[in-house]
């Protein structure tokens, strides 16, 4: 799931008095959330059909729609789904348009939407809350409470939420993290080809090796350390050991950061098919290694 800074502008005739832009869409997402989880009550299930159940009169059709996902056009009621995009993001984006169209039956939330964002702002946002509204849909609070009680915030908790919500590992770990308490760093590691990283040494003759890399990384609210996408895994890393033996592994190590910087940390590490879906739960008061 993408978001928008929390800088964005309003106009002053339209924000209350003394509300800040974040606290703007803050309170947006919150309302989008809660029309999420009122329209998922009404659903006979998650699946395609369930999911379009309480649109009344709105069509699904699938279709090639080259670089896009998908589009909801209220004027004909029809939602368009890239038929050529994989199952789990078809889905997301199916949520995804669902939302927009909750988002256009609340006058009161567009209205609000409009009298404080505009222009290229007032899209951006509304791409947000459709989002929030998609991951609300498909994971439910009951589903992210479940697994967090069962598993805490690991590794393991991230591969059964993208399993059971049936959504790509990048959404749940978006998902899970926003839901977690503790002071957790949650990563999607998997091996890559070494030239399509940045700074990389040129390919061996013999062909081009690959490395084990972070995909997609985020913390829990309050965490302000990041992994950036492309950060290489030391070949003795938990995280690589559980990779070449596909056998979980739970030990103190550490945060490998890009910049060579490592700190402690208590490491979940799950393989999952050609992945690791990793947890790195920091420190109250981390310092360097």
């Amino acid at each position: 799931m993408s978001d928008v800074p929390a800088d964005l502008p309003t106009r002053p005739d339209a924000a209350p008095e003394g509300a800040a832009p974040a606290d703007l869409l803050a309170g947006a997402k919150g309302r989008m959330k809660e029309l999420a989880v009122r329209y998922a009550r009404t659903l006979p299930g998650l699946d395609t059909h369930g999911l379009m159940h309480g649109l009344d009169g709105v069509q699904l059709t699938f279709m090639p729609m080259g670089d896009r996902d998908g589009a909801f056009d209220p004027e004909h009621n029809v939602i368009l789904i890239n038929s050529r995009v994989r199952p789990e993001r078809q889905r997301f984006t199916l949520a995804h348009e669902i939302s927009h169209a909750l988002l256009l039956g609340d006058d009161d939330l567009l209205s609000d939407l409009h009298d404080s964002f505009e222009g290229d702002r007032l899209e951006q946002v509304i791409e947000t809350l459709c989002n929030v509204g998609a991951a609300a849909l498909l994971m439910p609070e009951e589903l992210l409470s479940d697994l967090l009680a069962r598993f805490g915030p690991t590794g393991r908790a991230l591969g059964e939420l993208a399993r059971r919500a049936d959504v790509s590992a990048s959404t749940a770990l978006y998902a899970l993290a926003e839901r977690t308490a503790a002071p957790v760093l949650y990563a999607v590691c998997a091996l890559t080809r070494a030239d399509d990283e940045p700074h990389a040494a040129p390919p061996s003759p013999a062909g081009t090796p690959k490395v084990l890399t972070v995909r997609v990384a985020g913390g829990a609210p309050g965490v302000k350390y990041s992994l950036r996408p492309g950060t290489p895994i030391p070949d003795d890393h938990p995280v690589a050991v559980a990779l070449d033996t596909r056998l979980p592994i739970a030990q103190a190590s550490y945060v490998p950061f890009r910049s060579g910087r490592r700190m402690p940390a208590q490491v979940d590490a799950f393989p999952d098919r050609q992945r690791v879906l990793v947890s790195f739960l920091l420190p109250d008061r981390p310092g360097p290694a």
